[in-house]
């Protein structure tokens, strides 16, 4: 029997990258997952592969910044399963790499309504729904640059570091009502958002100003990597977590030394 056997769970972003892989992974623990994204093909794409591999999930088609999506996004986990046990607020956009000086405001609203107001709106709603049948558990995307600065990312950054204090917040309000919240902090991660490449190792660091950062592992990572993440926060093997930051990263926000001393 799978870790979230008999468990309804919602994910945002689930057509690509960590909210795919996530699904995925759900699924194969016995979930019944509900797939929103903004991108229907993308969605439908990983409903497909669920399916084929024996499990069951719909697709909701979602702006996660709008709140009549979202209210609507909720309603239709509900109506598909009859109840909803875990949400992922996974969705979020990046932007470009560009100094706070020269960034549009347009640009900086459209991160911070996808990837903050997002976030609000799926816990929002989702506690309203959780509420009503005693329980249930919350998962966000932070980020690494919700924790240490990133030059050339002043939107995103602010829009992560505003996602990690919404989880500690809820989570206190909420944890007397058997409701769980908690965070993931990926730092570079092989997905369409962050536009790493499938190959990393052909990666320059002036490709990409974020990844600069030193790594304890020398590497970037798989989405697969943060879904077990997810998967151990939304089972009951993490009951007595909740308000937590989880942070991914290869030890990017650790402050190592970008290679290892050479011996003497």
């Amino acid at each position: 029997m799978g870790k979230l056997h008999g468990k309804v769970a919602l994910i945002t972003g689930a057509g690509s990258g960590i909210g795919r892989a996530t699904a995925l992974l759900f699924a194969r623990e016995g979930a019944k997952v509900v797939v929103a994204d903004f991108v229907p093909e993308g969605g439908h794409e990983t409903v497909k592969l669920i399916r084929e591999a024996g499990g069951e999930a719909v697709f909701v088609e979602v702006n996660v910044s709008k709140s009549p999506d979202v209210q609507r996004m909720i309603q239709s986990a509900i109506d598909a399963y009859g109840r909803l046990d875990v949400v992922f607020n996974n969705a979020g956009i990046q932007g470009k790499f560009i100094m706070t000086a020269d960034l549009a405001e347009e640009a900086w609203n459209s991160i911070i309504a996808t990837n903050l107001t997002g976030a609000f709106l799926g816990c929002k709603y989702a506690v309203q729904a959780m509420l009503k049948q005693g329980s249930g558990v919350i998962i966000n995307t932070a980020s690494t640059a919700g924790l240490i600065g990133l030059p050339g990312m002043p939107a995103y950054a602010a829009s992560k570091a505003g996602v990690i204090q919404l989880t500690r917040v809820l989570a206190l309000e909420y944890a007397d009502k058997n409701i769980r919240v908690n965070c993931i902090c990926p730092g570079g991660i092989v997905t369409p958002l962050s536009r790493i490449t499938a190959d990393p190792a052909t990666l320059k660091p002036e490709d990409f100003p974020p990844y600069r950062h030193v790594k304890a592992i020398q590497r970037f990572g798989e989405p697969e990597e943060v879904a077990k993440t997810a998967l151990y926060l939304a089972s009951d093997d993490s009951s007595f977590v909740t308000g937590s930051v989880s942070v991914v990263d290869g030890g990017q926000s650790a402050g190592v030394a970008k290679t290892p001393p050479k011996k003497q």
